[in-house]
């Protein structure tokens, strides 16, 4: 009788709670039309009492799949299941990608990877600059402020309401970490080269409050995790000044590619017909 692992070889899941949002399975899909592939990416909803089990049944080979995204809820607990996390998730203390390796689970996080990905695709040499401010110190950041700091941006301001929640992310991540209440934001925007939006600020549309984006260095670009609307109001704030701006769409697109490497062993592609795709999707659920 042939091995479950083999016969469901090209079998790949997002695992999260709810799940009903997840855009993974469009990008996914899309790659295995693009690529002619015999394979499945399925939404899974897991809630959290039943996790550890689905996370069994995939060591053990009986869930059908080789591996898979993770998301909300559970990305602490995919770390802490997994057999071999590597140096990324574990100073995260969070993965979002698994993949079956020799018998092994083996996880890791793409989120640091895809926010670099999208940086360097819509504005090279980002990370040429002395000094980043990071808003927001909330469980989106730390991948963020991980990648940053891995690039060799030698300051890297985190601003954030709670003072004590940016405190323990420069703790975790070194002596070119700062933290700062939300006082001294226009303080730390001063010279600096590069803004990072990391909170909800600005998702579907809200109002935000006049960032002092006029501190900021003429050369500066500001990015923004967050990516519906595209255009959120923070990256317009920065466009009216004249700044270069990225958006947040990029990084979900980027964070998906070692997954499907992993899983199809394929390497693909983010290029306009997926970004054009993800984005009419987009539209058609306002």
């Amino acid at each position: 009788m042939a091995d479950s692992r083999e016969t469901f070889v090209n079998q790949a899941f997002v695992v999260g709670y709810p799940i009903k949002h997840s855009r993974s399975p469009l990008i996914h899909r899309h790659w295995l039309r693009r690529f002619g592939i015999e394979g499945s990416y399925e939404p899974v909803a897991v809630s959290p009492e039943y996790f550890e089990a689905f996370i069994a049944d995939l060591k053990r080979g009986t869930s059908g799949f080789r591996g898979g995204n993770v998301t909300i809820p559970h990305k602490e607990a995919a770390c802490r299941l997994a057999d071999v996390p590597d140096a990324l998730a574990e100073e995260l203390g969070a993965a979002n990608t698994l993949w079956m390796e020799e018998g092994r689970l083996n996880a890791t996080n793409t989120d640091g990877i895809g926010f670099t990905a999208s940086l360097d695709a819509g504005h090279p040499g980002w990370e040429n600059v002395d000094r980043a401010v990071i808003l927001g110190a909330g469980g989106a950041s730390r991948a963020v402020v991980q990648a940053v700091r891995d690039r060799g941006i030698g300051e890297i301001n985190i601003v954030n309401r709670s003072v004590e929640r940016a405190v323990e992310l420069a703790d975790r991540f070194g002596p070119a970490i700062h933290a700062h209440p939300m006082a001294a934001l226009g303080e730390v925007c001063e010279g600096a080269g590069l803004f990072i939006n990391t909170t909800s600020l600005g998702m579907d549309g809200g109002a935000v409050d006049e960032m002092p984006f006029e501190r900021l260095l003429p050369s500066a670009v500001v990015t923004d995790i967050v990516y519906v609307p595209l255009m959120t109001p923070i990256l317009k704030q920065a466009e009216a000044k004249g700044l270069a701006t990225v958006d947040g769409l990029g990084m979900l697109l980027h964070q998906a590619v070692p997954g499907f490497e992993k899983w199809f062993g394929r390497t693909p592609v983010v290029d306009e017909e997926l970004r054009n795709l993800v984005i009419a999707d987009m539209e058609a659920h306002e």
